[in-house]
C-alpha cells in the first residue's frame, strides 16, 4: 500500500486486513517499504569534522618549510591529534515530510522518520534491518499513526516483522454500473497489531506464523447519494484476529533497489470467531518478483501478484485492488472483490545527479466468486494500466529512491509519490 493517489508493497511492509491498517500501513517502514514524497529530507552518516591543523599538502609546501623548519621533522605519533571517529557509520537516517494527494483519502501530509542499520556489526551476511514510525493527517478528517520494524538475524536465519497502527480513515467506495461515478463517503476508526516470526529453513526459503489482531468501527458520513448500497457493516463494532503463516524466498542482493535476484511470497490468514473475531474468513497472497541487470544503469522489473479471499469477510475482508501497487492507475476502494490478480513490467534508468527514470506498464483483473457482499462486484473488470515516472536518490549508502508516478488505468490516470521502489 502506498500513500497515494493509488494508496508497500509491504514486506515490511503492514498487512492487516482492516482498512485502516490498510492505508496506514504503508506508512510503516520507512523500513525497507516507504511511502511519501517531495519535500523530503534523508539524513546520511555525518561527516567528519575538518580539523583546523594544517593539512599534508600545506605542511609539506616551500613555503610552510619556510615558515616553520620543525614541519620537516619525523611528527611524533604521540602528540598527533586523533582522528574524530565517524558518527553514525552503521546505518542511515531518512527524514520525510511526505505530502499526499489521494482521491480516497484526501489531500495532507505523512511525516515520516525512518532509520536503515545492520542489527549487528560482525553480521555481514544478514539484509539490513529497519525500524520506522509515521503519522497521517489530510484535509478530509483523516488522521493516525504507525510504528514498525523488520529485523534480520544470525546470519539471516531469522526475520522479524512487527507493527502497530492506530487511527481513523475518511474514504469513499463506489457503485456500479450507472452509479459507478458515485461514491459513499465512510469514516472507518480503529487499530491492528501485527506480528511475522520466519526461520530459514535451506534453499533461501523461509517460514514461519503470523499474527493479526485488530478493532473497526466503520460509519457514514452524511451525504444524499442514496445509488450506493451501504456495507452491512456499516454502524458495528468488529475485532478481527487471526493466525496464519508464510513462505518466502528472496535472492535480492538489495531490497530498496534490487539489480538482480528475485523475490517469491505466500501468506495466509485464518480469521476465526474461536480466536475472537466477528468475522470467520480466509486471505491469501501470493507475490513474484524478478529482476535483470541489463546494464550498470538499467534494470528490468517483473511483479505478479495474486490474491483470493474465502468465508464470509466484512467488505474491508475482501482483496482491494490499488491498495498494494498490484497496478498503479487505480483508486483503492473502487473494486471490491473475492480475487484480484495482476503483472507488470517495469524498466528503471539511473541517470547522473542522483536521479532516475522509470517506465511500467501491466495487466490485470478482479474474478467474484461466491456471495457478494456488494452488488457492485458481481462481474468482473478487465484492469490495464501503464505509466512513467521520476527517481531522485535519497541515500546512497542503500540506494532507496524517492518516486513520483504518473498512471492512466482503466477509469482514469492518478499521480502516486513514494519513498522506495514500488516492487
Amino acid at each position: 500500500m502506498e500513500i497515494s493517489s493509488t494508496a508497500r508493497k509491504s514486506e515490511v511492509g503492514c498487512r492487516a486486513k482492516i482498512l485502516t491498517a490498510r492505508y496506514l500501513s504503508a506508512l510503516l517502514l520507512c523500513v525497507g517499504y516507504f511511502s511519501g514524497s517531495f519535500p523530503c529530507l534523508a539524513q546520511e552518516n555525518p561527516k567528519v569534522e575538518q580539523s583546523s591543523a594544517p593539512t599534508a599538502s600545506q605542511e609539506n609546501s616551500p613555503k610552510a618549510a619556510a615558515q616553520n623548519p620543525q614541519s620537516t621533522a619525523t611528527p611524533n605519533p604521540e602528540t598527533q591529534p586523533k582522528k574524530k571517529k565517524k558518527l553514525g557509520g552503521r546505518g542511515a537516517f531518512v527524514v520525510a515530510p511526505l505530502p499526499i494527494s489521494s482521491p480516497a483519502i484526501g489531500s495532507g501530509i505523512v511525516p515520516v522518520l525512518g532509520y536503515i542499520f545492520p542489527f549487528s556489526k560482525n553480521d555481514k551476511v544478514s539484509p539490513p534491518s529497519t525500524i520506522g514510525g509515521a503519522g497521517l493527517i489530510t484535509d478530509n478528517g483523516s488522521r493516525g499513526f504507525a510504528i514498525g520494524g523488520q529485523f534480520f538475524l544470525k546470519q539471516n536465519t531469522y526475520e522479524i516483522t512487527t507493527g502497530f497502527v492506530h487511527g481513523n480513515v475518511d474514504y469513499n467506495i463506489y457503485g456500479s454500473g450507472i452509479a459507478s461515478n458515485l461514491k459513499l463517503p465512510l469514516v472507518q476508526t480503529g487499530e491492528a497489531f501485527f506480528g511475522e516470526f520466519l526461520r530459514r529453513v535451506g534453499w533461501k526459503f523461509f517460514v514461519g506464523p503470523r499474527f493479526i489482531t485488530g478493532r473497526s468501527f466503520v460509519t457514514v458520513v452524511p451525504n444524499s447519494n442514496s445509488s450506493v448500497p451501504i456495507p452491512p457493516e456499516v454502524g458495528l463494532h468488529s475485532n478481527l484476529t487471526s493466525l496464519g503463516a508464510r513462505l518466502t524466498r528472496d535472492t535480492r542482493p538489495n531490497h530498496f533497489y534490487p539489480l538482480g535476484g528475485t523475490f517469491f511470497t505466500f501468506t495466509s490468514d485464518f480469521f476465526s470467531q474461536a480466536l475472537g473475531s466477528k468475522y470467520s474468513f480466509q486471505s491469501y497472497k501470493t507475490q513474484f518478483d524478478k529482476f535483470w541487470s541489463l546494464s550498470p544503469r538499467q534494470v528490468l522489473a517483473y511483479d505478479a501478484d495474486f490474491c483470493a479471499t474465502g468465508g464470509a469477510p466484512p467488505f474491508y475482508g475482501n482483496c482491494i485492488y490499488g491498495t498494494n501497487n498490484e497496478l498503479r492507475g487505480y483508486v483503492a476502494g473502487k473494486y471490491f472483490t473475492r480475487y484480484t490478480l495482476a503483472t507488470q513490467l517495469e524498466y528503471r534508468l539511473v541517470l547522473p545527479k542522483r536521479f532516475g527514470l522509470v517506465v511500467f506498464g501491466g495487466l490485470g483483473g478482479t474474478i467474484p466468486g461466491g456471495s457478494q457482499l456488494l452488488q457492485r462486484v458481481q462481474s468482473g473488470h478487465f484492469l490495464p494500466a501503464g505509466g512513467g515516472g521520476l527517481r531522485y536518490e535519497l541515500s546512497k549508502k542503500y540506494h532507496v529512491n524517492l518516486r513520483a508516478d504518473i498512471a492512466q488505468g482503466r477509469d482514469g490516470h492518478t499521480f502516486g509519490m513514494g519513498v522506495g521502489e514500488a516492487f
